[in-house]
């Protein structure tokens, strides 16, 4: 599909400040969008055939939304971590195997979608995001929950499909966290310890699918603290 088709949407956009460019097959980050750098809050390029993103993408000052996920992106550049009003970064289902560390500096940031990509490390620069409520890290191959952990802001972290056999007990002082999904990984019982079960503020933990079986969890020291969050975490939602 031509630079040409898309010519209707970038017009529509200088007006809106919204510009959808989903399922286009692109093949290079457009260079038209060059128009739309001081007024653009919305752009979404999903499901295209995008290698990489220019590093002009730093000077979309306005952008509060990025939608990259279902393309073929390898890398990010640095200048991302000059989009200081991002509020929404997706970009699950690429080829990602770090991320900048530029992206520490994204302080508007809310909600990271990395679904689907090739992270071999928990990419500990997100703990800097002190806006941070959603992380979505799962169907990676990450091994472990590192040190440092424990200054992620985030209310909700999916590491669900990695390859994760340890958890540093730091996570029990991440003092948003409420819902923790580890769900098909290489998770033995012991690394649940009772620090994790006891101190945390986490209310949903979810380890279907690991090296033990559930009811074991239950003989867990601590185990009857986490319920009881689990509990008082139901009655609120009805």
């Amino acid at each position: 599909m031509g630079q040409s088709s898309i010519k209707p949407h970038i017009e529509r956009a200088e007006k809106s400040g919204v510009c959808q460019l989903a399922n286009m097959s692109l093949s290079e980050f457009p260079p038209d969008l060059q128009r739309l750098i001081k007024n653009l809050r919305t752009l979404d390029l999903s499901s295209n055939k995008i290698p990489a993103l220019p590093l002009l993408i730093g000077q979309f000052d306005a952008l509060k939304s990025l939608n990259v996920s279902n393309n073929r992106l390898t890398s990010l550049p640095e200048e991302l971590g000059h989009l200081k009003k991002l509020e929404t970064l997706q970009l699950n289902n690429n080829r990602l195997t770090s991320l900048p560390a530029s992206l520490s500096k994204l302080s508007a940031l809310k909600t990271l979608s990395l679904s689907g990509n090739k992270l071999q490390r928990f990419p500990l620069q997100v703990c800097e995001l002190r806006h941070l409520d959603i992380l979505d890290l799962s169907q990676n191959s990450i091994r472990k929950i590192p040190d440092g952990v424990g200054r992620l802001q985030t209310i909700e972290l999916n590491g669900n499909q990695n390859q994760i056999s340890s958890i540093s007990e730091s996570i029990a002082e991440c003092p948003r966290l409420k819902v923790l999904r580890l769900e098909e990984n290489c998770l033995q019982l012991a690394a649940i310890t009772p620090k994790i079960l006891e101190e945390s503020g986490v209310s949903l933990l979810a380890l279907e699918g690991n090296l033990f079986d559930m009811k074991q969890l239950h003989d867990v020291p601590g185990y009857e603290k986490y319920m009881e969050r689990y509990t008082a975490a139901k009655k609120k939602m009805f």
